[in-house]
């Protein structure tokens, strides 16, 4: 194995451990959190209250020496909310630029069908390019800046739904369920002592492995990892499945094969190798490929779940040797 790789291998187990203090169970939402930042890409995660997804944001920005903002959306929430204005200062006599949460290296965005689409928006430019334009005026974001927008997935009521051109943007979708019974049993009793999540996470127990200047450098370190050939047709022909599905609707883009080419690479330095697998691209296909699926009307009424469709199209897919 590659040194470079090597001393991300290492990099990541150390982060493991420490978001494990503070997060129980849920180690393969950990796993897929990392993967968008070291992807240098956004997530959307997807889960009921109370299952720590906050938290969690929290406590990789901790573990990995970078900055959190978190944003609140509502109805009543504008772009001006998100991205910061220029403010008048009439002791210097001039416009002083008073910057939104968006300045930070990760942003929680949490429940961010609860915004408008002119709201939504206003994130579009940020996670794209990171780049905020105010006043005509462009200004840069970390180059580490990464977006985790949450999701409730029971309730609807006052939501405006992300468009499509938006969902392809986030390269994961997350899924958070709630912990089993032991992880439960874990978390109640940590309640009663002085190790509760939120006060572990306070208390300073858990330390940064590396810095947000580290992050940009191990990122170049996913260029080490191998993608055989067919491998990488495998990949293709994945997505390319999704479009010719006759219950899918709306396929996946070319911009969903990036992802699960991306995502596959970094899953490998999860798993401290130096080269991807056919299992690494069927773990991910359904985070990478669910949020941008349409089903058909009339296979969706019948109960047909996106996951099914993933689950059929991998399994009649000829997985290479």
């Amino acid at each position: 194995m590659q040194p470079s790789v090597q001393k991300l291998k290492e990099v990541l187990q150390a982060a493991r451990a420490e978001v494990g203090k503070v997060i129980i169970g849920q180690e393969g939402v950990i796993d897929q959190a990392m993967i968008a930042i070291f992807t240098n890409s956004h997530a959307l995660v997807e889960g009921v209250p109370g299952v720590a997804k906050t938290l969690l944001v929290r406590t990789l920005a901790k573990v990995l020496g970078c900055e959190f903002a978190r944003i609140q959306f509502t109805p009543d929430l504008m772009p001006a909310d998100i991205t910061g204005t220029n403010v008048f200062d009439f002791q210097k006599g001039q416009f002083m630029l008073v910057k939104g949460p968006v300045f930070t290296t990760f942003l929680l965005a949490d429940e961010i069908n609860r915004a408008p689409a002119k709201t939504q928006a206003a994130l579009l430019q940020a996670m794209q390019e990171r780049i905020v334009t105010i006043d005509r005026q462009n200004h840069e974001l970390s180059p580490n800046f990464t977006v985790f927008a949450t999701q409730n997935p029971i309730e609807y009521e006052g939501t405006y739904p992300l468009p499509e051109a938006q969902k392809d943007r986030f390269m994961l979708k997350i899924s958070m369920a709630c912990p089993d019974r032991d992880e439960e049993l874990t978390l109640a009793g940590r309640m009663l002592g002085q190790d509760a999540p939120e006060a572990v996470l306070a208390a300073g127990a858990v330390k940064a492995v590396i810095t947000a200047q580290e992050l940009v450098e191990l990122r170049k370190c996913l260029e080490a990892i191998t993608v055989r050939p067919e491998l990488l047709g495998y990949i293709v022909d994945l997505i390319r499945a999704t479009r010719s599905s006759e219950s899918v609707l709306v396929g996946a883009g070319p911009r969903a094969t990036q992802a699960l080419l991306l995502a596959s690479r970094a899953a490998a330095a999860v798993a401290g190798r130096d080269f991807i697998t056919p299992d690494d691209v069927k773990s991910l296909a359904a985070p990478v490929l669910a949020h941008r699926l349409i089903l058909r009307p009339e296979f969706e009424i019948e109960g047909l779940t996106v996951g099914e469709v993933i689950a059929r199209i991998l399994k009649d897919l000829t997985v290479p040797r």
